[in-house]
Order: structure tokens, then C-alpha cells, then sequence
């Protein structure tokens, strides 16, 4: 409906258009003035012929009825039979004419009337008239005259009549002239009409053609830009980015670009054939929605884009989003790009069981879901139904996480939580204790990654919880049961160690007594030599300082207490267990060597476990060279600074070394290469270099034997020394 009407309106829009339009409606009001004016012309023609007629016809009775009486009075006066000569004719004469005068006059009511009276009146006198010239001999003269002058009755009917037809005659020339004026009008007006419109079609004409020429220019331009539209429409379709079909609202595919087939499995072979019809390739379900779309492009000539499915020539179906249009210039045809919806579909399905796995996850693997917001105040928490003491739900909408009353962890840890929240940085395993309804304590492990929207801006945290009470509380028993283990293990290496302890507690008693036999002598002397006395003194206290610190610190290492929290320097700890373990050394004939590096930073931790697992690796590597013939002895000690601030210590040997196939397992628990060994010296080891933060590992040593290190991380106060050093 839009097409006609939208051609009306552009064909009207043009003047000269217009003017032609208007000026054939005159034409055609003129010409039908005309022919009403030809027909009453032609009528007033005919009404002035029937007149002259009706008079001619009427003159002629008047001349025969007049010649009747003059034969008729000349025979009566004289009875000559001469003056009845023409007797038939005339009576016959009068029956025609007043018959034809009567045919003259049918469509006036008024002189049909007259004439059929005078008809029947001439009929009756007549026969009266030869009824009396039949009787002429017998009958008087007076008689005979006083009949004819009864024609003059007749004679007065004629006249009434031409006096009538007269007074008509007047009118109809009357009316002609009236016509004629008319005529002379019409063709005035026709003229001034026909020069107007004719001199605004000129101008209009002159005007249409300046727009023409305009509108030729425009549309040069604009056919550039119609071909340069139709060179980018026509690369859209060959470039294939979407599916482009041409159809007609029957449903039948005229034409489809190399995109569409193959979204759907069929060839061009098959467009060709005619077989692709928009109907047979939509599913059942689908085909309400196309007659939908049908009466949305006959009503509006577009449709918006909707999604529907398309069968694949191989019987599987394709989701599609598509729109259309109908072209201007056919009213059936029309346009539709096609776009294949199977990857997003994909993509939706995945993100579906995403987050159903998701939702399954974090069901089963953790206790609480929470997001904050930027203030980092709880907006959502979801609780797992298995968790037993989980807090009212809606109890911490809208606190912080340190407005909740937690126990642990302390000021400090709290700070640089709020730090590393205020930097917007993730963080995980942050852990709290809250006290549970029995009143012991609940501990909680928090895990959180920051939220940015689209254009960068942080809107909140999003994590998990899991509860770790029962962890805990198992870490507790580890830690308590490799205590155990530690002990049993420093007590078998005391036992070990024997021969040693008991050389480096000899040493400074030997000594003692020496000294002190050296201050009695220094006493005997005469004088006796005060100041070697006082010198003998001092090194006798220096020897029992250093006896007493040997058997304190053995039994320090032999006793069983709990973990401390010591800052010392691991150089001199590592020279005591050096001190420690020279006599073993010594015995198996070891030649050590120690590289240790000057001004390390403190580090943090119990100091009698990280000396328990220097001696652990000094003790594996006399033992596993000792077990060699071949070859030179050599034990290598070495500390230094590692790039991240902390220290790392390195035991190297030239034993037999380790299998690479078993590098790992030598730390895992109960495993050991040696016949008498329990498999528990390395993996606490490493337990222990891990709970002071550290890492532990072992590798093959160049020159043969296994090559044993560990880091540990600095005191904090020392990292932050060390980066303003750096800094500075």
C-alpha cells in the first residue's frame, strides 16, 4: 500500500506534471460545455425545422381548404361540373397534410391536441360538404353555402395553430440567440483558460526544465554514489561475512550468496535447480513466525531482526538471527541477511554449564560465596547447606569483614590485609578465627579476586571461604607428630654424634686443666708472676664458658620443646654444627670447605630445627662419602644472598650421588637409600625448611656426588632495610 501511494505523491510533486493534469481537467470541462451546448443547439435547430415545418404544413391546409371552398361554392352557385375537376385531390391533399401536421406536432401536447380536433374536424366537414354536393340539385342554395362557410371554422383553428407555432418560432429564435451568445462565451473563456494555463505550462515547463537539469546533475553524482553503494553491497555478499538471500514472500530463494549455502549444506547447483524454498527449509515450529513476518513486510516493508532456525540439507538444524526488506521497486521481492547463531549458541550452552559447574564447584568445594562492594562492605554471601554454624543469613549485609567480630588474626595481619584490599589486588588463603558456639575456634580461609566493569572501574571483590578448622587442627597434629620425629631424630644423631660431643667437651676441659696447672706454677715462682696468674684465670673462664655453652646447646638439641621464633644469624649456626661434626670429619678423613657469605641478612625461625637440618645434610654427606674408596673426600658448605633478599645455603658433596630417577623421592617420607635408614630425615627436613617459608630441593653435583639446597626469606625488617640499601 505504501508503494502507490508513494509513487502518487512523487508524481504529483512535479509542476508541470500538475499543470497538465489540471489542464486536461479543463479541457475535458470545456469540451463537456460544448457538447451540452451542441446538444441544445441541435435541439433548438430541430424545434426551429419542425416549426417552419408545422407552418409550411399549415399554409398548405389553409391554401387547400381555402381551394376546396372555392370549388365547392362555385359548384353550389352554378353546379358546373368543371369546378368539381380537382375534387378528390384536394379532399386528398387535406387528409395528408392535416395526417402530417399531426406527426409535426406529436411532442406538443397542446397543438397534438389541435391538430387531432382539426383532424376530425376537416374529416366531419368534408363529408358533410360532399353529402351536400351529392344533393346540390335538390337541396337549396342557402344551405349549401351556410355548410362551406362552416370551413371557416377550420380556417380559425389553422390560425389559432400559427399563431401558437409563431410565438414558439419567437422563443426558439430567442433561445438560439441566447445559444449563440453562449457559444461566443464558452469560446472566450476556453481561449483565456487555454493562453493562461498555456503560459504557466510554459513557465512551469521552463521551470520543470531547470529542475530536470538540476536533478540530472544530482543524479550523475548520485549515480556515482548508487554504483559506488552498489560495489560495497555487491563486496558485502561476495566477502561472505553474513549469510545475504534474495526471496519472494511465496518463500522461494532466487538468489543466495556463497555464505548462506554453506550455512545450510547446499550447493549452488541446488539454488539453480529452484528446489530452495524459505518454507521447506523451516522447521514446523518456526513457520508461525514466518507468516508473522509476511504480514510485517506487506504492512511496513521491513522486518526486524528475529531469531529462528533453518534445516541443513543434512537434516540438522542451524540457529540463525535474520531481518529483511522489501524492494521499492517490486512489492514481492525483497532482502535478507542471515547470520549464524551456532558458535554463540555454543558459546551460551558453555557459559550455561560453566556456571552450573561453577555453582557445582563452589556447592562442593567451598562453605561460603561472597562479593563486596567498593568499600569493601558484603553485598552477597551464599552459604553451603553443610556448613553447621554459618552465620543468620543477612546478619553481615553491608559490614566489612573486620567489623565482624573475628579472634584472629592480630592488628598488624589486619592492616596489610586492608592494604592489599585498598590496592585492589587479589589475594588468597587469608585466614581468620572466629569462636564457634562451643567456644572454641572456628577457622576460615579467605580467597578474593577484584571486579573491574568494562571501562576499567573497580566495583568490588568477588571469593570464596572454606572452613579449615578440621585442617588445622590436623596441621596441629602434624606439626606435634613431626616434633616427635624431630627429637627421636636429633637424639639418634647425638648418639651418633658421640666421639664428637665428647672431643669438643674435652677440648675446653683440657684446656682448663692446663691452664690452671700453668696459674700454680705462675704461683710457685719466686716472686710469684701475678700477671700470668690473672691471664691463666681468664682463660680458664674462657674454657668453662665454652664447655658450658657445648653442653647447653646439646641439650637444647636433644630436648623436646616447642617451636620458637628466634632472629639470629644462620652463619654462626651454621659453624657450630660445623663445630659440631668436625671429629666425624676428621675420622673419615673429609676435607670441608666453607664459602660463607659476610653480612647476611637475619633471618626469622627455631633456630635448634634449621641447625637440626644443617646437620641432617652434613651427616648424609660424611656418611655417603664414607661409603666411597675412590676418589677425594670433599664437603663444601656455602651461603650467599639470594636475588629476592632471602639467603640460600648450599651443601655439596662428592659421594656416589643420587639416582636422577629417584631426585624427588629422596624427600618423600619413609624412603631412604641407606640399609639402616629410617626415611625420615629429609622429608623433615624439608617440613621444617617450608614452615620458615623456604623451599628445599637436590640435584646432581658436576664433578659427581648430590649437590643439597634451601632458602629461607629475611626478617621483614630486614627485606626493608635491604630495599632502601638497594634504593639508596
Amino acid at each position: 500500500m505504501s508503494g502507490p501511494l508513494s509513487q502518487s505523491r512523487r508524481w504529483f510533486a512535479h509542476p508541470l506534471a500538475l499543470v497538465v493534469a489540471i489542464l486536461l481537467i479543463v479541457v475535458v470541462a470545456i469540451g463537456s460545455l460544448g457538447f451540452r451546448y451542441w446538444q441544445e443547439r441541435q435541439a433548438s435547430d430541430l424545434s426551429l425545422e419542425r416549426g417552419r415545418q408545422v407552418l409550411e404544413t399549415l399554409d398548405r391546409l389553409k391554401t387547400v381548404i381555402s381551394d376546396v371552398e372555392a370549388q365547392r361554392r362555385g359548384y353550389l352557385l352554378t353546379l358546373d361540373p368543371t369546378y368539381l375537376k380537382a375534387y378528390g385531390v384536394a379532399d386528398e391533399s387535406v387528409r395528408r397534410d392535416a395526417q402530417e401536421l399531426q406527426a409535426l406536432v406529436a411532442n406538443d401536447p397542446l397543438q397534438s391536441h389541435r391538430a387531432g380536433h382539426l383532424a376530425l374536424t376537416v374529416a366531419a366537414k368534408l363529408r358533410e360538404i360532399d353529402d351536400i354536393v351529392r344533393n346540390a340539385r335538390t337541396s337549396s342554395s342557402a344551405a349549401a353555402l351556410a355548410m362551406i362557410r362552416s370551413l371557416d371554422e377550420i380556417k380559425s383553428q389553422l390560425d389559432q395553430m400559427v399563431d401558437h407555432e409563431r410565438y414558439q418560432r419567437v422563443d426558439q429564435e430567442r433561445r438560439a440567440e441566447a445559444l449563440e451568445q453562449r457559444k461566443a462565451w464558452l469560446i472566450a473563456v476556453g481561449v483565456v483558460i487555454v493562453s493562461s494555463l498555456a503560459a504557466a505550462a510554459l513557465a512551469l515547463a521552463r521551470l520543470e526544465a531547470i529542475r530536470r537539469r538540476k536533478a540530472i546533475a544530482e543524479n550523475v553524482a548520485l549515480q556515482g554514489d548508487l554504483q559506488a553503494r552498489d560495489k560495497k553491497i555487491r563486496h558485502l555478499v561476495d566477502a561472505n561475512i553474513v549469510g545475504i538471500i534474495i526471496w519472494d514472500l511465496a518463500g522461494h530463494i532466487l538468489e543466495a550468496n556463497d555464505q548462506f549455502l554453506n550455512m545450510i549444506g547446499y550447493s549452488r547447483e541446488d539454488l539453480a535447480s529452484g528446489c530452495l524454498n524459505r518454507t521447506d527449509l523451516t522447521p514446523d515450529e518456526w513457520r508461525a513466525r514466518d507468516l508473522r513476518t509476511v504480514e510485517e513486510l506487506k504492512q511496513w516493508g521491513t522486518v526486524q531482526p528475529f531469531e529462528k532456525e533453518y534445516f541443513r540439507k543434512d537434516g540438522s538444524r542451524v540457529p540463525v538471527l535474520m531481518g529483511g526488506v522489501i524492494f521499492e521497486q517490486s512489492l514481492n521481492q525483497g532482502v535478507s541477511f542471515v547470520l549464524d547463531l551456532t558458535e554463540r549458541k555454543r558459546a551460551e550452552e558453555a557459559l550455561r554449564q560453566g556456571e552450573e559447574r561453577f555453582r557445582t564447584l563452589v556447592h562442593f568445594s567451598f562453605d561460603v560465596y561472597w562479593e563486596s562492594d567498593t568499600q569493601h562492605r558484603f553485598t552477597h554471601q551464599e552459604f553451603a547447606g553443610s556448613l553447621s554454624d554459618a552465620p543468620a543469613m543477612g546478619s553481615e549485609i553491608g559490614k566489612t569483614r573486620w567489623e565482624v567480630p573475628y579472634l584472629e588474626p592480630d592488628e598488624e595481619a589486619w592492616r596489610k590485609h586492608r592494604e592489599t584490599l585498598d590496592a585492589h589486588l587479589p589475594f588468597r588463603d587469608f585466614e581468620l578465627a572466629r569462636l564457634a558456639p562451643d567456644g572454641s575456634k572456628r577457622y576460615v580461609s579467605v580467597s578474593g579476586l577484584p571486579v573491574f566493569d568494562t571501562s576499567g572501574r573497580f566495583v568490588g571483590y568477588r571469593g570464596v571461604g572454606r572452613h579449615i578448622t578440621e585442617r588445622r587442627r590436623a596441621e596441629e597434629a602434624l606439626r606435634a607428630m613431626q616434633a616427635e620425629l624431630a627429637h627421636a631424630n636429633r637424639v639418634t644423631t647425638m648418639g651418633q654424634l658421640t666421639a664428637s660431643i665428647a672431643h669438643e667437651v674435652n677440648q675446653p676441659i683440657a684446656a682448663t686443666v692446663t691452664n690452671a696447672q700453668a696459674g700454680l706454677r705462675w704461683l710457685r715462682t719466686q716472686p710469684p708472676d701475678l700477671r700470668e696468674v690473672r691471664h691463666s684465670l681468664d682463660r680458664i673462664v674462657e674454657d668453662g664458658t665454652r664447655a658450658g655453652n657445648v653442653i647447653h646447646g646439646i641439650r637444647a638439641f636433644i630436648n623436646k620443646v616447642p617451636p620458637r621464633k628466634d632472629r639470629f644469624d644462620l652463619n654462626e649456626a651454621v659453624l657450630e654444627m660445623v663445630a659440631l661434626t668436625r671429629n666425624e670429619m676428621f675420622k673419615h678423613r673429609i676435607l670441608l670447605q666453607t664459602e660463607l657469605a659476610p653480612g647476611l641478612p637475619a633471618v626469622g625461625g627455631d633456630r635448634t630445627q634449621l641447625q637440626q637440618v644443617i646437620l641432617n645434610l652434613i651427616l648424609n654427606a660424611v656418611e655417603a662419602m664414607s661409603a666411597t674408596d675412590a676418589g677425594r673426600r670433599e664437603l663444601r658448605i656455602h651461603t650467599e644472598r639470594e636475588e629476592a633478599g632471602g639467603v640460600l645455603v648450599t651443601v655439596r658433596d662428592s659421594g656416589p650421588g643420587l639416582d636422577p630417577a629417584a631426585m624427588e623421592r629422596v624427600f618423600e617420607a619413609f624412603y631412604t637409600t641407606k640399609p639402616k635408614g629410617m626415611g625420615m630425615g629429609l622429608a623433615i627436613c624439608r617440613s621444617m625448611v617450608e614452615a620458615h617459608g623456604g623451599r628445599m630441593w637436590a640435584s646432581a653435583n658436576d664433578g659427581g656426588g648430590a649437590v643439597f639446597q634451601f632458602t629461607l626469606p629475611p626478617e621483614p625488617g630486614e627485606a626493608v632495610l635491604d630495599l632502601r640499601q638497594a634504593t639508596n
